[in-house]
């Protein structure tokens, strides 16, 4: 396995075959390989850097009803919130004070949130904090929303494609919702400008490893500025309530492939992660991811932005969210950055 890692590294690229091979066969030993590997390549570019990007989740409400989320428009147990403006720019003047340099925007595909109201907030945002990224994460728009969002200050956007193979995203989500319109999305995204970013969960009901070399195959060819995974948690709530949890093992070795794949990428150690096992993000890290972040929402609307059971971070302020998490990055030979901290695999370069 140890010649596919290498040759990874070298051409950023393998097959189909290939990929499927190094994921069925993993060992402890090949992953200890790997996260060397993935570790130096990631300091030769981000050096011990931890991004931090401050996530406000800002409504729960969606019009979906993907069977593994918890915020399925089907569930009716959910207590549903949605932040104003004004909320939303006092989590942005805390973040702002506590060093944030970005702000995402996460929330379920809330009808609510017009366009117009969304560009409201966007362009208040950047007048605000002209030197701060703002990133969106807020599902599937139109390419003319998009390019509103984008034209009103927005620099990013955070769509996962979830599963690339079409018959294995229809056991996940419902009808209309498709693969390819997912993925179209992302390449609307692209023409317009934005840093994308994309993912999939690691662990997910029925995923194969033909599954997983078909995501990383698509990363390869849309070579995205940022990818977001983690393990599948399942939801009480949700039909896949009783599905097996992903397992960190698998996602830290994903991340170390996505890592050599996409040098310059950004990952993140997601909450996922940390849900997970205690030292998840820091894990995360240390297999080659270099972003965290830390939940700037009022902590009273936390828990109720519950995508997958026992989310960590539901009660603590910003402060002690950031806090916590600069002595685990320290105590792992890494420091948190107070920075923009912006891709380093520009769109110029695609």
């Amino acid at each position: 396995m140890k010649h596919l890692i290498d040759k990874l590294e070298q051409t950023h690229s393998l097959t189909k075959e290939e990929w499927t091979a190094l994921i069925e066969g993993r060992t402890p030993e090949t992953a200890a390989y790997l996260f060397t590997r993935a570790r130096t390549v990631r300091h030769k570019y981000y050096h011990h850097d931890v991004y931090i990007r401050g996530l406000i989740e800002f409504t729960n409400y969606c019009k979906n009803d993907c069977y593994y989320c918890g915020i399925r428009r089907s569930n009716q147990n959910a207590r549903r919130y949605r932040l104003s403006k004004e909320q939303i720019l006092q989590c942005c003047d805390i973040g702002y004070e506590l060093g944030f340099r970005t702000f995402v925007l996460q929330g379920g595909e809330d009808g609510y949130y017009t366009d117009e109201r969304m560009v409201d907030i966007i362009s208040e945002i950047h007048g605000r904090f002209p030197d701060c990224a703002i990133t969106l994460s807020i599902g599937e728009r139109s390419y003319e929303s998009y390019r509103r969002f984008y034209e009103a200050g927005a620099d990013r956007y955070l769509l996962r494609h979830e599963t690339y193979d079409p018959q294995h995203y229809k056991i996940l989500h419902p009808e209309p919702l498709s693969a390819e319109h997912r993925r179209q999305c992302l390449w609307d995204l692209k023409e317009i400008g934005y840093q994308v970013g994309t993912g999939f969960m690691v662990g997910s009901p029925y995923q194969t490893a033909e599954n997983l070399a078909d995501d990383l195959l698509f990363l390869e060819e849309l070579n995205p500025q940022m990818v977001g995974i983690g393990p599948f948690i399942p939801h009480h709530d949700t039909p896949f309530k009783e599905h097996p949890a992903g397992t960190m093992e698998l996602t830290l070795f994903l991340l170390g492939l996505i890592r050599l794949l996409l040098p310059k990428v950004l990952l993140p150690s997601t909450t996922a992660l940390g849900t997970i096992a205690p030292d998840g993000r820091q894990q995360g890290i240390l297999a080659g991811a270099n972003v965290v972040m830390p939940n700037l929402s009022p902590t009273d609307v936390r828990k109720d932005y519950l995508l997958y059971d026992n989310k960590i971070c539901t009660g603590e302020e910003a402060a002690e969210c950031k806090s916590s998490l600069e002595q685990q990055m320290n105590a792992i030979g890494y420091q948190v950055t107070v920075a923009r901290g912006d891709s380093l695999n520009t769109n110029m370069e695609l």
